[in-house]
């Protein structure tokens, strides 16, 4: 099923300016976005929609390509000359290339397969094959709760399959293509037998490669590929969650010549704080008490992310009894929303107050005006 128009998705017009575009994505964005909408996956759905409608009509070239083609103009290897000749060559008739569809100045014949065949290929038939596509890669990032609030920097060792430098992804020595092994065609496995008996096998000839290794580059094994090691270092937004994926352009891999390099994308997964932890952008954390902190009132000083802060207790504070800093939590740079620190008050007793403690605390019990545990039903 065909997605819906970009402009239609973001609400705003074919004529919308960059800063209108921006203003639609964050108000829609702040009201879909998984953190807000934990478990739902309409929401889920729909926020991918609005990214990938923002990303593409906040990108100049992007939005362009679009507007003229759809999203077919965003596909890898498109070719909008290929196409605009296509288009001009389908609403004449031909005629832009004489009456019998030939063009005027070759005696070679023109078809739509000889054109829009060649759309996505940068190819087809006429030309060398078309440029592999390179692959992306994954990195899991271990990251303790409080690089999450804050961002960090951070270095990894990757192990990025590159062109060989040998034979500039050719596979060949001295720069020329590999030579693919007539047995298999190239396929590393040759057919056995005929009808219900027949099988495959690896090819004797190439041993599996596909390729005669006697003219193959040596390093690469006539693959045209080599793993590289890579030191990165990248800087870790602040705000990103337990899952979250950052994207780092052209560090993926590469697999021919000519091709596009992926992408690397770092999976983010949150170590466990001991006393701190995370439920979206909201913070919680047990604070102990004292019982006369907790029976008169106080005020303490607690260490939050964002260094500390005075709180006040309630006189009356009972064990478990929740307190709410409003903007204490952590902070989503992209959608300008922050979270909230959540503190469990929890009253403590001394472990041995001696025999003045065990007096005050009898007396203490008189104090209490019915049964703390009346309402405890099973």
């Amino acid at each position: 099923m065909a997605r819906k128009d970009f402009y239609t998705v973001l609400g705003v017009s074919r004529t919308a300016s960059p800063e209108e575009i921006k203003k639609a994505y964050r108000q829609l964005a702040r009201k879909y976005h998984p953190d807000v909408n934990p478990g739902k996956k309409e929401a889920e759905e729909r926020f991918k929609e609005i990214s990938l409608a923002h990303d593409t009509l906040a990108d100049e070239r992007k939005r362009k390509l679009y507007d003229e083609f759809g999203e077919e103009g965003l596909q890898a290897g498109f070719d909008p000359e290929k196409m605009r000749t296509y288009k001009q060559w389908s609403s004449d008739g031909g005629a832009a290339f004489g009456r019998s569809g030939r063009r005027p100045s070759s005696g070679a014949g023109f078809s739509f397969e000889d054109l829009v065949g060649d759309l996505f290929s940068g190819g087809g038939r006429r030309t060398a094959p078309a440029a592999e596509p390179g692959e992306d890669l994954e990195y899991v990032l271990d990251l303790n709760l409080l690089e999450t609030i804050r961002g960090a920097e951070k270095t990894i060792s990757v192990q990025r399959p590159t062109l060989c430098p040998t034979c500039r992804g050719t596979g060949g020595r001295g720069g020329r293509r590999a030579t693919v092994c007539p047995e298999c065609q190239g396929h590393g496995q040759v057919k056995v037998g005929t009808g219900t008996v027949s099988f495959m096998r690896t090819c004797a000839r190439c041993g599996g490669e596909g390729r005669l290794s006697a003219g193959n580059c040596a390093p690469c094994g006539g693959s045209g590929r080599v793993t590289t090691p890579e030191r990165l270092t990248v800087k870790i937004p602040a705000g990103v969650d337990d899952g979250s994926r950052i994207r780092l352009a052209g560090k993926g891999a590469a697999f021919s010549p000519g091709g596009l390099v992926g992408d690397l994308y770092l999976v983010i997964r949150m170590q466990p704080h001991p006393v701190l932890s995370r439920n979206g952008l909201d913070l919680s954390l047990d604070v102990p008490v004292t019982v006369g902190e907790a029976l008169n009132g106080a005020t303490i000083t607690i260490p939050t992310p964002g260094g500390d802060v005075k709180v006040k207790v309630p006189p009356g504070s009972q064990s478990g009894q929740t307190l709410r800093l409003k903007g204490k939590g952590v902070t989503d740079a992209k959608l300008h929303t922050t979270g909230d620190l959540y503190l469990k008050l929890m009253i403590q007793v001394p472990k041995d107050g001696g025999d003045r403690a065990r007096q005050a605390a009898e007396l203490l019990d008189h104090y209490y005006a019915e049964d703390p545990r009346k309402h405890l039903r099973l």
